[in-house]
């Protein structure tokens, strides 16, 4: 798609003499090129469109997932300020950044559809089956960006209505069309007791910091904060996916994923 051929719509507020706020406010539309805004959505990695957008927490600059995991395989540094993330773990120092994704993807037309398709003929090629959340992500893409593309200014209040109609099957679903990923939890201390169900299944979309709250729920603990959860003798950051987690360390071995868990140990 030709990058400078895409526009949005800006809108702000004028406040015409001393008593505006007793009527009501003008509206301005301004035009901006997406070319204008193009370094602000686009990974310094792969020069495309940021995709599953993840953030760097010591410097806040953004890339591609698949990019910016592979950069760290053999650096410790970030792609655009060469700052230090960790001297021997920096992948547990990024996140994904939902907020960015979702700007990017309303932003640009047609990505959100493309990526998706493109997702979902790698899990057929694979003989996979394709995510649930997928799916769903696919049927709700092409509706909005019809709507982008007719200059629809009304896109808050109908997106604010379909959430609210959409929210009582999104809470009953409890996240079962996510991808779904089988876990086994260890105990790795004898300060602590072992769970009576170890073995768990749940969204690929859950984090670190969502198996620390199930595990100090099970075993009463005073606070979540207490605990450590590892891979491979590792540490997880509390903000990585499930998803993260397995591609990350889990990539070439079978399910299900294994962690262990201990008290939380302080490094001076």
């Amino acid at each position: 798609m030709a990058l400078g051929d895409v526009t949005m719509t800006v809108r702000s507020r004028l406040m015409p003499n001393a008593d505006a706020h007793l009527l009501k406010p003008k509206m301005l539309t301004r035009k901006i090129k997406l070319w204008d805004i193009n370094a602000h959505i686009t990974c310094r990695l792969c020069s495309g469109y940021l995709i599953d957008a993840t953030t760097v927490t010591e410097c806040l600059h953004t890339f591609c997932r698949s990019c910016l995991v592979k950069y760290l395989e053999e650096n410790n540094t970030c792609p655009t300020c060469r700052i230090v993330i960790h001297q021997s773990h920096p992948l547990q120092y990024i996140g994904h950044d939902r907020t960015m994704q979702d700007i990017v993807y309303k932003l640009v037309p047609g990505l959100q559809e493309a990526e998706m398709r493109k997702q979902r003929e790698f899990y057929h090629k694979l003989g996979l089956e394709v995510p649930g959340d997928m799916k769903g992500e696919a049927c709700s893409a092409k509706p909005h960006l019809d709507s982008h593309r007719s200059g629809e200014t009304k896109a808050d209040d109908s997106s604010n209505k379909e959430a609210a109609e959409e929210k009582p099957e999104e809470d009953s679903d409890y996240h079962r069309s996510d991808e779904q990923v089988s876990i086994c939890l260890e105990c790795n201390s004898s300060k602590l007791r072992g769970l009576k169900r170890k073995w768990i299944r749940c969204s690929a979309q859950a984090t670190v910091l969502h198996l620390k709250k199930f595990i100090a729920k099970k075993l009463n603990l005073s606070s979540f904060n207490e605990l450590d959860i590892l891979c491979n003798e590792e540490i997880l950051g509390k903000d990585h996916t499930l998803k993260f987690v397995v591609v990350t360390r889990w990539r070439f071995k079978k399910a299900p994923l294994l962690l262990h868990y201990r008290p939380k140990m302080d490094l001076l």
